[in-house]
């Protein structure tokens, strides 16, 4: 069996230059971004949206959607400027599942920008339709991502690779929640959104994906060793 794209991608040394600047804007965006979404929940005419009934998507249909598209543009911001650093240092290769997924997930928040969740006053529409996929997309790819590049961030660190691990499954695994409310409804049961409260799965779900995102951030913020540092141990 051949290698890999990612096995075959090589850690590049940090030169002098080479400041975290990326990842710690990186950091920076996601925190940015998330206050961002959580000022919605509280600022109104907002806050009166439910937040264990209601979508976070839901805060787009109201004259506050300016706020909630750039909460998920500086969102996607911070996660390009992660997965570019992965690139970069030759954590993972340009073209490898990791950076794929990672493409997967940036692009997707970008789509939920451009494309209104339905608004179920009006009736189904194709926008609504591309906005469910994407959230889709969104959801499974950054903690697939996140936990195919742990071992390759954390190689010598196991405790926070199986945190970061653990942190990419349970995001996974609230996914699998809502998932089981389709299955029920496919075998006669209620209607899959009313299977859990939507609403706060998701929320739960998002902060998880986002603590996910930030465990393995968190391994690109450490010093790297400087190229005159990478001759001496070859």
């Amino acid at each position: 069996m051949s290698p890999s794209a990612d096995t075959l991608a090589a850690p590049a040394p940090a030169g002098p230059g080479d400041a975290r600047a990326l990842p710690f804007a990186g950091v920076a965006a996601l925190l940015a971004g998330s206050a961002l979404l959580l000022l919605l929940h509280v600022l109104p005419p907002t806050d009166a949206i439910s937040p264990v009934y209601s979508t976070i998507s839901q805060y787009a249909l109201t004259d506050s959607r300016w706020l909630f598209d750039l909460g998920i543009a500086v969102v996607a911001a911070g996660s390009a400027a992660v997965f570019a650093t992965l690139i970069r240092r030759r954590i993972v290769a340009t073209l490898s599942f990791t950076s794929f997924l990672g493409f997967l997930w940036v692009a997707s928040l970008i789509v939920l920008i451009f494309f209104q969740k339905t608004n179920w006053a009006i009736g189904p529409s194709v926008g609504g339709t591309i906005h469910r996929w994407a959230s889709v997309v969104a959801f499974v790819s950054l903690p697939l991502a996140v936990i195919a590049a742990a071992r390759r961030v954390y190689p010598d660190s196991p405790v926070p690779r199986r945190l970061t691990v653990a942190l990419g499954v349970t995001s996974l695994m609230w996914f699998g929640v809502i998932l089981t409310g389709v299955v029920v409804m496919l075998t006669g049961g209620g209607p899959w959104w009313t299977f859990v409260p939507l609403g706060l799965v998701e929320r739960f779900m998002a902060v998880n994906e986002v603590l996910a995102l930030g465990a393995l951030t968190a391994g690109l913020l450490r010093p790297q060793p400087s190229r005159s540092d990478a001759l001496q141990l070859t």
